[in-house]
């Protein structure tokens, strides 16, 4: 598949260039034919101002705006293709022969501008037009290369920049896992003595952001699923010691998941959702979790009662980014199923190759 190149040089841009250069160039033009006095000088203010001399004009600026256009978008795609000179060879003798068919027909249809005529030789003709079309392409070369050069600057600054935020992310994800981690097993040490559900809740804790933050047990992006059914045990657990043991959970687990492996943080997100949401204190109506593994294929549900009373804003954010994760790896090997009731809240997750 070709990579497409983004024009560098916008129409508008080109158009206001060209234009202005023109503009400033015929003012200055005017300028000297008015207030320089040049010995047998032929030229009048009078002479450059006629109705072919404005047409002339106004070709020429069209002119200039369709080749630098095209010269200077085509010159960039061949730098950032890094094509071979013979590239450039062939463009720029294609654009030279254009160039002199135009000038040799602007000549016949405008002629010269000077009282005097004097006929021009063709052999003087083919030079001067050779001569400002090597120009002209010289000139789209140059400039090309130069704002070439000037991107990969940019572009190479903007790496350093990044580099140099990505190693710092990288020190701090290196640093403060391992001092909070450490951190909280010191508090875990000192509250043993005088408190066993204390300690058990740091310890908890401390499982639960090893497992977020650790990423040295990942393979291909996935890790085993009972490492992420130790994690939902455990936020579970945070949050019965949160509410003193009143919450009312239920959660099964069926079939081998020894060996089988998924994608992180899919699971929690659908839970936590449930306990954000749901009522988890009523016995008669306990937040009901499901995991069943058969034959490499994964169902998971998780049903919950809806709180009563003022309902908790919610964003979604956290779903919408999991079906983004899943979309990625699994493709059309998922479903997740969302039934909402008017008092029940449910999410059945399938994916049918872990």
């Amino acid at each position: 598949m070709r990579q497409k190149i983004e024009k560098r040089y916008p129409f508008w841009r080109v158009v206001i260039w060209s234009a202005g250069i023109n503009i400033l160039l015929e003012f200055f033009g005017l300028f000297v034919i008015a207030f320089v006095k040049v010995p047998d000088q032929t030229y009048t203010v009078q002479d450059v101002t006629t109705v072919n001399s404005l047409l002339q004009f106004a070709q020429g600026t069209v002119f200039n705006i369709i080749f630098f256009y095209f010269t200077l978008n085509y010159f960039h795609k061949l730098i950032v293709q890094q094509k071979q000179a013979l590239n450039y060879v062939g463009y720029c003798f294609l654009v030279l022969v254009l160039c002199a068919i135009y000038f040799v027909v602007s000549h016949k249809c405008f002629g010269t501008i000077t009282k005097n005529k004097v006929p021009v030789s063709t052999e003087l003709l083919i030079f001067s037009t050779s001569f400002v079309a090597i120009i002209l392409i010289g000139l789209s070369l140059l400039i090309a290369y130069l704002n070439s050069l000037r991107d990969d600057k940019k572009l190479q600054k903007i790496l350093e920049i990044q580099n140099l935020q990505a190693n710092y992310n990288f020190l701090k994800a290196q640093i403060n896992p391992h001092f909070l981690h450490n951190t909280l097993n010191f508090f875990y040490a000192k509250s043993l003595p005088y408190s066993e559900e204390l300690s058990e809740g740091i310890l908890t804790l401390s499982e639960i952001m090893r497992y977020a933050l650790s990423k040295e047990n990942a393979i291909d992006g996935k890790i085993l699923l009972k490492d992420e059914i130790e994690h939902l045990r455990n936020v579970i657990k945070i949050n019965q010691l949160r509410f003193s043991n009143n919450l009312h959970v239920i959660f099964k687990v069926h079939g081998a998941v020894g060996e089988v492996m998924m994608i992180p943080f899919v699971l929690i997100t659908i839970v936590e959702n449930a306990f954000k949401h749901g009522d988890l204190k009523n016995p008669d109506y306990p937040i009901d979790i499901k995991l069943t593994v058969v034959n490499d294929s994964l169902t998971f549900l998780c049903r919950n009662k809806k709180k009563t009373g003022p309902k908790e804003l919610s964003t979604g954010i956290g779903l919408d980014n999991t079906k983004k994760r899943l979309d990625m790896v699994y493709a059309t090997k998922y479903t997740i199923n969302i039934i909402d009731e008017t008092d029940f809240y449910t999410t059945e997750l399938i994916i049918k190759k872990l």
